[in-house]
């Protein structure tokens, strides 16, 4: 995969088919690296969701405890606060607990370990229309 900007509009371009778009969900999207998350953002509104996006680990974790969200899609390695932490506070914290969670790591994901409380780990660079698969699967 390209991560030249122009590279990432590009795959983003391709049509992404989910399984059950969930039209208005809204997805919080924590990725550090401002290209991919542009991609993942295209991506995920292409496949029908409202997307806030969060530079690292610390700034998603400031939007959950001010905004509601219905899943969250985060790198497993960022700045201030990893994604790993981040799925282990969401985990523990009363009201955002069962909130559904898909960790990237540019690492083989079944590497990520179950300790993070992840629901699903996918590998970078993650196909578009799995990523949108997993989402409609678990806000179905």
């Amino acid at each position: 995969m390209s991560t030249t900007p122009q590279g990432l509009e590009q795959m983003a371009a391709e049509p992404v088919r989910a399984e059950a778009a969930h039209a208005r969900a809204t997805v919080l999207l924590a990725e550090d690296d401002r290209s991919l998350r542009r991609y993942l953002e295209v991506i995920l509104r292409r496949a029908g969701y409202e997307v806030l996006t969060a530079a690292d680990g610390l700034e998603a974790m400031k939007a959950l405890l001010s905004t509601t969200v219905d899943a969250v899609v985060t790198d497993a390695v960022m700045p201030h606060l990893s994604g790993h932490e981040l799925c282990r506070f969401l985990r523990n914290h009363p009201t955002l607990k069962s909130l559904p969670v898909v960790l990237l790591s540019g690492a083989d994901a079944r590497n990520a370990g179950p300790d993070a409380g992840a629901d699903v780990y996918l590998s970078k660079p993650v196909p578009a229309e799995e990523l949108a698969a997993h989402l409609a699967r678990l806000l179905a």
